[in-house]
């Protein structure tokens, strides 16, 4: 039998990821599936970016580059966190990744250790909770409730606050919950931070798309309250529609970027060249293709919920930012039918060919993930096999009152 290092039995593999991999296979075996799972802009890299790319292929820059990234982008980064938050951050205190997820995990390995508790909120990501024990900690769940538009609220992480906390781990935007930290909780649990010494450590993968003008300036709140304990992890990838490129990068205290910068040396090395320069032409050109996206994302959002309110057991709220309804699916289980949305999820990828993410993914049971990083045509499909398998397993919906 293999025997395999003990960190492999603290992890599981991504069931984001898996939803991904099903819908590859199915296609590839020419079974024509609607994917609401992915996690990913449907929409092409900007023209300008791609040129970038182009010019550095012309111009032979394919050859390593520093471990922690090329300075031109360590400026651009920093230059885009000065303009958009007010913000101010050093080369020295910037380092490129290979995408959010190597931001977050470089993070975790640097900072958190044997016996250290890490605080985050649920529903999450899954990597987050992974990434926390890969680096030998405990993560600590502090749940958030649908009646409460799964708000992030620092009552109840800093209640779960102990002598063990090392760091706490915010996303917001939320995924899968498309859900905000406001400023005054995050400002409460800071000067927490600041008095026990406590990192914090956020997750801006999804910063840049938030439908509403509400204040939602994070970087700023750290830095005048505890810059010392803070890390910045962002990526061009949701924003830029750069998946593929597996650029990102985590801004944070010298010492901290240095030791990301010796653990990536000996794992990755640098970010692909050419993405390098692609994203410093994402983050200095025009912000004209985030905007178009984000509001063509505000009107699927909007037309979704419009098509979902048509059987009250399909019950989300619009999210604040990010991609993704969070869909509570509750009143569709039983113990006679579909017991879990993990049933669920199954069921309706084999019988209506429409894949979506299971609560379970995210330890929300009894709710799924849709991701409407797709076309208005697509939803409009996808959404009718859901309700017409919704149907059929339930009957028709009851009249409105």
């Amino acid at each position: 039998m293999t025997k395999l290092a003990d960190r492999t039995t603290r992890i599981s593999s991504s069931p984001t990821m898996q939803v991904t991999a099903t819908v590859d296979r199915l296609r590839r075996e020419g079974v024509e599936v609607i994917d609401f799972g992915a996690g990913e802009p449907d929409f092409p890299t900007p023209a300008a970016v791609k040129t970038a790319a182009h010019t550095a292929l012309d111009q032979d820059f394919t050859r390593y580059t520093p471990p922690s990234g090329i300075v031109e982008l360590k400026r651009a980064i920093c230059d885009r966190y000065r303009a958009d938050y007010g913000v101010e951050y050093r080369e020295s205190e910037v380092i490129v990744t290979a995408g959010g997820k190597q931001a977050l995990c470089n993070t975790a390995l640097s900072l958190f250790g044997p016996g250290d508790e890490i605080i985050t909120h649920a529903p999450y990501w899954p990597t987050l909770t992974e990434q926390i024990k890969l680096a030998d900690a405990s993560p600590v769940l502090v749940p958030t409730y649908a009646d409460d538009g799964f708000a992030i609220r620092a009552g109840a992480i800093l209640d779960r606050v102990t002598t063990r906390t090392r760091g706490i781990i915010i996303n917001s935007p939320c995924n899968p919950t498309g859900a905000l930290i406001s400023e005054s909780d995050l400002s409460a649990i800071a000067d927490v931070a600041v008095a026990q010494g406590i990192w914090i450590v956020v997750d801006l993968c999804y910063e840049r798309l938030i439908y509403d003008d509400v204040p939602h300036n994070l970087p700023r709140v750290l830095a005048a309250k505890c810059r010392d304990l803070t890390v910045l992890c962002g990526s061009a990838s949701k924003a830029y529609a750069m998946t593929g490129w597996r650029c990102g990068w985590a801004i944070g205290p010298a010492p901290v970027i240095a030791a990301c910068g010796a653990i990536q040396s000996h794992t990755t090395s640098n970010v692909m060249s050419i993405s390098q320069k692609a994203a410093v032409a994402a983050l200095t050109g025009s912000q004209a293709p985030v905007t178009a996206m984000l509001d063509e994302y505000r009107k699927r959002r909007d037309q979704l919920c419009t098509w979902l309110a048509a059987d009250a057991r399909l019950r989300c709220q619009k999210p604040a930012g990010a991609f993704y309804l969070f869909i509570d699916v509750g009143d569709l289980l039983s113990v006679d039918g579909l017991r879990t949305s993990l049933d669920l999820a199954d069921a309706l990828l084999k019988e209506a060919r429409v894949a979506v993410t299971p609560g379970e993914a995210f330890d929300a049971p009894g709710f799924i993930r849709i991701s409407y990083a797709t076309s208005l045509d697509i939803l409009r499909e996808g959404t009718n096999r859901l309700l017409e398998f919704v149907k059929a397993h339930q009957g028709e919906p009851a009249a409105a009152s």
